[in-house]
């Protein structure tokens, strides 16, 4: 992409706001070093990762890339055969562990919400436990080698702390005595090059022996090392040196280690920086309030409520635009000051951020195209040094246009054939124009030219556009009309402003009669515009009006339709009862009747009787079908807590906890408690009146404590987030119980739940140490925790 390009539509500026949301030094470079690209499958891509950047924010907040630093200087240093400070090894050190923390953050996510790009990403980081294990080992918070690097280091270091305590006692016993304190400028030990000293009055130098290391600056002090401690401050420094040596083979092993591992860890590095960039452009879309554009490569771009980026949310006007499908080229006209240029920065600096993988500050739906180069004209760039008139300085650079445009290509012209004479001006602004629509780009071209509004709306694929001015207050509202030209507002502005009457009859009549019957027409249709825009807002209104009346109309027939099957099933109970009863005194009569032909012999016939029976059968009413509501899933009207529900939207049958206001309900689904709106509702069971309705537990995790309190824990099956609660629980009553071991149950698995019981067990207060069981307890699916 042209560099003047960038430096004209200010994208810089949109780099250097990213550049501070990036956390690292590493992910600020990738910021500060980005490009729009002209590949559409790479730029889909780009967009994804920020997309699944901003719902992993949305969801679990912003990650954190504290402890990551660049540590590509060190480890090239190490592999090429250099020693490592130990600044340098704790910074590797925490940059792995950081590392790791990351790649579980994105992975516990990518379980719950698919995130596959940041998921590719993340699961490329190596694993260096070992390596950051063994510079924790050696090298503490504060980049100091501890006593716990070498056994050896350990062993020195007693033998120095044990030999300035006997340097110290000497020191002491000395400035106490009443002969050596008089001879003392003040009854202290001090250090001068490693080795102890007193501070001696000069006056008193050929009476105390030693060696002087220092004097005041006055020189009324001297620094003196007695004699008495020469040697053990020697035997001292001999001890240091040995320190110094055992330090330098430990840091070469640990460089060692490092340069072992060199190639993973550069490229967790770059891994890291991309993480970071894409976090970055992620709460850049949040502080813009962008949205995610779709994209294409055809030439078509449609901006729905599109802000400039660098104009604050509060004083910015939205703009609406569409180019690329009935027309090509959009000629916009208006006053000075009535956004013209910004709307030509908006539609440019927004395609070059979509380009960059960036969300853009529009509405959903907003559609921006992939070019593969985008020319602007813009601003008043003449040169005094080079000779080069306003005209000069614009045909130069159009020119330049000229000569590099493609039909892939976004054209920006601000101004187009100013700077000249109006008629010659309008005539290569027109020949311009016709050649540049002709080429097939796309272009957006700013004039003040009455010709060129013709030129629009004579030629196909060209369309007019002004932005708005409000006659009453002679002001611009800064809107975007595509589709109208803009007319000439000098009579209106003058008239308004207190210009006699008679000058303006003046000038009406020195304007020709082909322009002023242009400035009618326009006139006319800005006119019409109004009203057809008013119109439209009428109609809108009366549509949401019959929407709601419809909606209000469809609940009251279902509740009559319901109304009515429940009348008529309560009739036809009432029919089968009565029926129901007739019948079994019927089969009762029958039955004596032929007790009686038997008994008697009577001739009753037996197909008289089943005809009778069959006559009682068809008395019956029929049950009748209730009305289906073929418009509208069936609405839930007297839910209550404790009822039996299904949730149309998930399939899924759940109990009601409680009511959320007049149109909401809390439901009970499984372990999962969600807020669901009663129309989302259908009621499967009434909660019986004398009992509450029983809540499912919200985990199927075991809890091994009964009456007293157990030495195990349980936690199989459960999430980390639970499993970290309940773990908390149990090591307080753990600890409450004096119990000096503990055993956490968590399965093998992923490996997820043990590490991050691990993580939590190694900060907590309570726990002295922790292990992995060993073959009888369980191995690798308990953890073993010894309490303080």
């Amino acid at each position: 992409m042209d560099t003047k390009i960038l430096h004209t539509l200010e994208y810089r500026k949109i780099l250097n706001t990213l550049t501070g949301f990036a956390q690292t030094s590493m992910g600020k470079k990738k910021a500060e070093q980005l490009e729009p690209n002209s590949d559409l499958e790479e730029v889909k891509r780009l967009l994804q990762q920020t997309d699944e950047a901003f719902a992993f924010e949305r969801l679990k907040g912003s990650p954190s890339f504290g402890g990551i630093v660049d540590i590509t200087a060190s480890v090239k240093r190490a592999e090429i055969g250099g020693t490592l400070n130990p600044h340098e090894l704790l910074g590797i050190s925490t940059t792995t562990h950081a590392a790791r923390r990351l790649k579980r953050q994105i992975a516990t996510l990518h379980e719950d919400e698919p995130i596959a790009s940041l998921f590719y990403i993340s699961d490329q980081l190596s694993e260096q436990k070992e390596l950051e294990d063994a510079i924790r080992i050696c090298i503490d918070d504060n980049a100091e080698v501890a006593d716990s690097a070498s056994v050896t280091l350990a062993q020195i270091r007693r033998e120095l702390r044990g030999g300035e305590a006997r340097i110290r006692e000497k020191l002491d016993s000395m400035i106490r005595s009443s002969t050596v304190s008089k001879m003392l400028q003040d009854q202290l030990i001090t250090i001068r090059g490693d080795r102890f000293v007193i501070p001696v009055k000069a006056e008193y130098r050929s009476y105390f022996g030693g060696i002087v290391h220092d004097q005041s600056g006055s020189g009324a002090t001297l620094f003196i090392e007695p004699e008495s401690i020469v040697a053990m401050n020697n035997k001292l420094r001999e001890t240091r040196i040995r320190e110094e040596r055992e330090i330098e083979i430990i840091l070469q092993k640990l460089t060692a280690l490092v340069s072992e591992q060199g190639e993973w860890l550069l490229y967790d590095v770059d891994l890291l920086s991309s993480l970071d960039f894409i976090f970055a452009k992620a709460r850049l879309a949040r502080e813009l309030k962008a949205t995610l554009p779709r994209m294409n490569d055809r030439g078509f771009l449609k901006l729905k409520k599109g802000r400039h980026p660098l104009i604050p949310i509060e004083h910015v006007v939205p703009i609406d635009v569409e180019l690329g499908n009935d027309y090509t080229s959009i000629i916009v006209t208006g006053p000075n000051t009535g956004g013209k240029t910004v709307t030509l920065k908006t539609i440019g600096l927004l395609s070059l951020m979509a380009m960059s993988g960036l969300f853009v500050p529009a509405e959903d739906g907003s559609q921006l195209c992939v070019f593969d180069a985008i020319y602007a004209d813009i601003g008043d760039e003449q040169s005094i040094e080079q000779n080069l008139s306003t005209f000069s300085s614009h045909m130069t650079n159009i020119i330049r246009i000229l000569k590099n445009m493609t039909p892939k290509s976004l054209i920006l012209l601000d101004e187009l054939g100013a700077g000249t004479d109006p008629a010659e001006g309008s005539a290569l602004a027109i020949s311009m124009l016709e050649h540049m629509h002709q080429t097939g780009c796309r272009m957006v071209a700013t004039t003040h030219y009455s010709e060129l509004k013709a030129y629009a709306y004579e030629r196909k694929g060209v369309i007019n556009a002004s932005m708005e001015f409000d006659i009453n207050t002679l002001s611009p509202t800064y809107r975007l009309l595509v589709g109208v030209p803009g007319r000439s507002n000098a009579f209106a502005i003058a008239e308004r402003l207190g210009l006699p009457a008679y000058i303006l009859d003046y000038a009406r009549g020195e304007v020709k009669e082909e322009d002023q019957r242009i400035e009618h027409m326009i006139a006319s249709l800005e006119e019409n515009r109004l009203t057809a825009e008013q119109e439209r807002l009428k109609a809108e209104m009366l549509r949401q009006d019959m929407e709601k009346l419809r909606s209000r109309h469809q609940a009251e027939l279902e509740k009559l339709e319901q109304q009515r099957d429940r009348r008529i099933e309560k009739a036809e109970e009432d029919a089968r009862s009565i029926v129901d009863k007739a019948r079994a005194e019927a089969e009762k009569i029958i039955a004596d009747l032929r007790q009686l032909a038997l008994e008697e012999g009577a001739s009753v016939k037996e197909h008289k009787l089943i005809a009778a029976r069959k006559q009682l059968d068809e008395a019956e009413p029929e049950k009748r079908k209730k009305t289906v509501n073929k418009t509208a899933a069936p609405k839930a009207r007297a839910i209550g807590p404790g009822d039996e529900v299904l949730v149309y939207s998930l399939n899924q049958k759940g109990h009601v906890v409680e009511m959320a206001g007049n149109k909401d309900a809390v439901v009970q689904l499984g372990i999962m408690k969600m807020k669901v709106s009663l129309d989302d509702l259908e009621l499967q069971q009434t909660a019986p009146a004398a009992k509450q309705p029983k809540q499912k537990p919200v985990t199927g995790m075991k809890r091994t404590r009964d009456g007293n309190v157990k030495s195990e824990l349980d936690l199989r099956g459960a999430n980390l987030e639970e499993a970290l609660m309940e773990a908390d629980r149990f090591i307080d009553e753990a600890f409450l119980a004096n119990l000096g071991q503990v055993y956490i149950i968590h399965g093998k698995g992923t490996g997820i739940l043990r590490t991050g019981i691990q993580d939590y067990l190694r900060k907590h207060k309570h726990i002295k140490s922790y292990r992995l069981g060993n073959y009888g307890e369980g191995g690798n699916g308990v953890t073993v925790a010894e309490l303080e």
